[in-house]
């Protein structure tokens, strides 16, 4: 715990990097976890296939769920 899976449009290597090394420092610094106990996946998936493969089996389903969809935050700011 956690297992965070990422799911996106294909990349370089090298970014896929960056971004994991980040989200693994974010959760390292405001999850409480371990290092140990973080997984990270990246899945890619080519933009024609999105709708089919991602948006309807997953988010969709998971509407209320989603803490940001499509750029817009679904969750209210602290004052």
């Amino acid at each position: 715990m956690p297992y965070i899976a990422i799911k996106a449009y294909p990349k370089d290597d090298e970014t896929k990097k960056k971004v994991v090394d980040e989200i693994n420092e974010v959760f390292l610094k405001y999850w409480g976890c371990p290092k140990e106990a973080i997984s990270i996946s990246v899945e890619e998936f080519a933009p024609d296939t999105w709708e089919e493969k991602v948006v309807n089996p997953e988010i969709k389903p998971n509407i209320d769920k989603m803490m940001i969809l499509s750029g817009e935050k679904k969750y209210e700011e602290r004052a």
